[in-house]
């Protein structure tokens, strides 16, 4: 068999590929920065034609380094920012209209007019998510309500929905496969994750034709093969999940219990459940870990929605850095924030919270205050942020984690890793492959082609670079917890 896999990570900033050896071990990559585009205030969309391009030019960059070619990849794996929602025309395969983003606030009106206490029950049952303008239902309705003639292109079976992956699999085989995963159509609101399937009541309660849906499959399955005119020869597709359940799988997390959180654009805890279904009492999300062999794993899931954009609005926004890596040793240049806090909630806040109306602030300055001082801030509100989604999960029963596996940019900055483990009082594991988002879809990939024949096979590949122990004392640990709830309270568009 083929030596290698390629993992296609698109992301919400960047599009990236990366080809893996057996073992887990990189040997290429090729990444292209993503247009953000703002066009109304809380509003977030990508160029679905942009992300395809850029997913084609770093895949064939990706293929051509280092002595991997076309020829020596066994599988495709796919990963992806999920909710992120694109209508398609099935006929062209053009998008309708700009991606919307997960980060979309845009119908917050529409899950308002919709809501009841009965219908979050409901939803809550069904898909083990909450009524909010982050999932892709309210994304779709939007689309097919605002850009005339859609509804009714939409009826006669003319238009296609899906998630990033669902899309990139379209235009990967030439239009001849729609499909997703069991792990993005749990991010919709649409698919019923008890029963596995598309939801008819979901259907009605969005008006969204069940024509615009794509097959759901496996985590590890046969999503076809690649058009030859993309990289020379016909590359199968085995493994997609969404972005947050990839990097479970990529940290090993298979026992029940086992946690990981990831920080990127935002921040995503993920708490393997096993084959039980636990419905949070705390506002945290039930969903689907992977599934394989038509079994699916279940997991709990806090996701904030900013966490290392608030490192780039710092560099993009403020211009108080020139690169991300800068801000460990300018946060070092003071011990403390100085009673400074960050609240990055400019897009509303997620778990536990769920307030897509609440605003970002910085508050406690005073004159003594500098860049320092907010850069720290800005690091410190993720730690304090993990800390709210451990505290939830705890709330639900859950058992203080033995250590945390964690991943994603964020996480080469030793101050906010030392600073997280002080927060939540746990160790926090940083593996030597810290792109285990990717290396997610490729172990899935892996997977569906036969590569690897078990769970405990991925398991043994795992190896840790460093653990952070908890240092800070108590008193000064909640003392400053209490000053970020504080400052999270100011914020909050209602009680």
């Amino acid at each position: 068999m083929s030596a290698f896999l390629l993992a296609i990570d698109q992301g919400t900033t960047s599009t990236r590929a990366i080809v893996f050896d057996r073992q887990g071990v990189e040997h290429s990559r090729s990444q292209a920065e993503l247009t953000q585009y703002f066009p109304a205030e809380g509003w977030v969309e990508h160029d679905p034609e942009e992300i395809w391009r850029h997913t084609v030019q770093v895949c064939q960059t990706a293929l051509n380094q280092h002595g991997v070619t076309p020829g020596s990849i066994a599988a495709i794996g796919i990963t992806n920012q999920r909710e992120t929602t694109i209508v398609w025309d099935r006929a062209t395969g053009k998008p309708v209209h700009h991606a919307i983003v997960w980060q979309d606030r845009r119908t917050a009106p529409l899950c308002q007019a919709l809501y009841s206490p009965e219908c979050e029950a409901m939803l809550a049952q069904k898909t083990g998510l909450l009524l909010d303008p982050y999932f892709s239902a309210t994304k779709i309705r939007w689309i097919l309500d605002n850009v005339p003639g859609l509804r009714d292109r939409a009826e006669r079976g003319e238009l296609a929905f899906g998630t990033i992956d669902s899309f990139l699999l379209w235009r990967l085989t030439g239009g001849s496969v729609h499909a997703t995963d069991a792990t993005n159509a749990a991010r919709t609101l649409l698919f019923n994750i008890r029963t596995q399937q598309w939801d008819e009541e979901l259907l009605s309660l969005f008006d969204i034709p069940a024509s615009m849906l794509p097959e759901v499959k496996d985590s590890a399955a046969d999503f076809g093969l690649t058009d030859e005119s993309l990289f020379g020869v016909r590359l199968p597709i085995r493994g997609v999940a969404g972005d947050q359940q990839a990097a479970t799988v990529g940290q090993a997390c298979f026992a029940p219990g086992m946690i990981k959180s990831t920080y990127g654009t935002g921040c995503f805890m993920v708490m393997n459940t096993g084959e039980q279904f636990v419905q949070s009492k705390n506002r945290l999300l039930t969903t689907i870990a992977y599934r394989l062999n038509g079994k699916p794993i279940y997991a709990m899931e806090g996701s904030i929605f900013i966490a290392g954009a608030a490192v780039q609005w710092l560099r993009d926004a403020l211009k108080l850095i020139n690169h991300a890596g800068e801000t460990e040793a300018l946060a070092r240049q003071v011990a403390t924030t100085g009673g400074v806090y960050l609240v990055p909630a400019f897009t509303g806040l997620g778990a536990p919270y769920w307030d897509p109306l609440a605003r970002g602030s910085i508050v406690g300055l005073t004159r003594d205050s500098g860049i320092a001082h907010i850069v720290r801030a800005a690091l410190e509100s993720v730690c304090y942020q993990t800390r709210d989604l451990l505290e939830a999960m705890r709330a639900d029963g859950a058992s203080l984690p033995q250590a945390l596996r964690v991943d994603g940019g964020m996480v080469a900055n030793n101050l906010v890793m030392q600073f997280l483990s002080d927060m939540l009082t746990v160790p926090v594991e940083r593996p030597r492959v810290t792109e285990t988002t990717a290396l997610g879809a490729a172990y899935l990939a892996g997977l569906g082609i036969g590569l690897y024949q078990s769970l405990d096979e991925l398991s043994a590949l795992w190896q840790l670079e460093r653990a952070f122990e908890p240092e800070m004392d108590e008193q000064r640990r909640e003392a400053l917890y209490r000053g970020w709830q504080d400052a999270v309270s100011r914020t909050r568009s209602r009680t």
